[in-house]
This record gives structure tokens, C-alpha cells and sequence, in this order.
């Protein structure tokens, strides 16, 4: 079997990997449907809002893993090509796996095609496609911390990270002399897309950011104003 055969292979399996709604598990684990409660999403940050912070680094964390391991196993597929035989069809290829276990996180087969926000998922992408994608995932990681820690909305810190990712991959491709708008454009076509789906899947908290009714993390959402008597 061929390397581009072996990552064909891996891609509905990562969509399936992807798609295991750990958010809604654990919830259920704890006698809490998230669906219907908080935000009604899957994703860690609701899990954390209605069970508690150890719950929001528990699915935070699976759901980076369900991305992480598939993507691990296709960069060990391509370590074994030597650079100059790899083209941009099997960089495409590669990230096809990657980006097969967003979409099972966001458009879940169990879930009737709904999902999370992929903010955890996309991260395991970028930490598991060595090298191209993690020097720049860990750049934004810290874009998020510094966002986050600043104004305590993880949605707004997800946001900026996600707007970060390919201007981070571009500038360390440059730098680095990698053939970013060559055989590597399907990466950063790939970081243009994955960021803007990200944002995209967060546009209710945009509303909610610009409307000052966001829930900070750890807090209790804010109260909404009483609506003025004679306007």
C-alpha cells in the first residue's frame, strides 16, 4: 500500500474519530444533556460552564486528541517520503485526514450532522501535522493565552487564534524557506479555510461579544439589561 493510499484510508476514519461527541458523553455522565442546557454546544467550553472547569480541560482534551492521533499517524506516513518526491497531491491528501476529523467534530454523524465549534479538534490538526503546522500552532496558543487571560472570553481568544494561524504559518514558512506558495499552498489554503470556519462557527458569540452579554470564563453570564419604560 502506497503512502498516498494509507492517508486515503485514514480519512473516514478520522471523520468517524472526529465525530464521537466526548462533550455530550460526558455530560450525559453526569446527568446533564448539554444540548438543551448553557449554550446548548458541545464543546468544552459549555461542558466547563454547566460542570465545572475539570470538565472543560477533560473534553478540551479528547477532543484534541481525536484529531491529534489520526494526524500523528499520517505525519509518521509522510516522514517516510523524502522531501523532494513529496507534491502538493499528497500534502492535499494529508490534510484531507486533518481536515476530515473537523468536520466530524462540527457536522457529527451521531449528532445529526451538528457539532461543536472545532476550536480543540483543528488544534490537535495543527499540533499533529509536523512540522509545517505546529511551530505556528504553538505561536497562536500563545496569541490565545495572551487574549484570554486579558479579557477571560475563551471565544474571543479561539477567534483571534484562529485569524492568527495563517498569517503565523506564513511568516514562519517564509522564514523557514519552505515552499509555502508552492507545493505547501494546500497548507495554507488549508489554514485560510480552517480559521475562517472557526470564526464562522463563533459568529453567536460575535453577537453576544458585541452586545456585552458574553460569559466570561469562570463567571456567571452577564445579566441583561431591563429594557428602558417609554422607549
Amino acid at each position: 500500500m502506497t503512502a498516498t493510499q494509507s492517508l486515503l484510508l485514514l480519512i473516514p476514519i478520522a471523520y468517524l474519530v472526529g465525530a464521537i461527541p466526548f462533550g455530550l458523553i460526558v455530560g450525559l455522565s453526569r446527568g446533564v444533556d448539554v444540548r438543551t442546557a448553557g449554550s446548548g454546544n458541545i464543546g468544552a467550553t459549555n461542558v466547563g460552564r454547566l460542570l465545572g472547569k475539570q470538565f472543560f480541560f477533560l473534553v478540551f482534551f479528547l477532543d484534541l486528541l481525536k484529531s491529534l492521533i489520526p494526524m500523528a499517524i499520517a505525519s509518521w506516513i509522510v516522514s517516510r517520503i523524502p522531501n523532494a518526491e513529496r507534491g502538493w497531491p499528497l500534502y492535499l491528501t494529508w490534510l484531507l485526514v486533518g481536515f476530515a476529523a473537523v468536520m466530524g467534530h462540527m457536522f457529527s454523524v451521531f449528532l445529526k450532522f451538528r457539532g461543536g465549534k472545532g476550536v480543540a479538534t483543528s488544534a490537535g490538526v495543527v499540533l499533529g501535522l509536523y512540522p509545517y503546522f505546529t511551530l505556528a500552532g504553538l505561536a497562536v496558543i500563545g496569541v490565545f493565552i495572551v487574549v484570554f487571560f486579558a479579557t477571560r472570553y475563551i471565544s474571543l481568544g479561539s477567534i483571534v487564534a484562529a485569524c492568527a494561524f495563517p498569517l503565523a504559518y506564513f511568516a514562519i514558512g517564509r522564514a523557514r524557506g519552505w515552499a509555502v506558495l508552492g507545493d505547501q499552498l494546500p497548507l495554507l489554503v488549508f489554514a485560510i479555510v480552517m480559521g475562517g470556519m472557526i470564526v464562522w462557527k463563533h459568529r453567536s458569540n460575535i453577537a453576544r461579544l458585541r452586545a456585552g452579554t458574553e460569559s466570561r470564563f469562570g463567571g456567571a453570564p452577564p445579566a441583561t439589561p431591563p429594557p428602558i419604560v417609554g422607549k
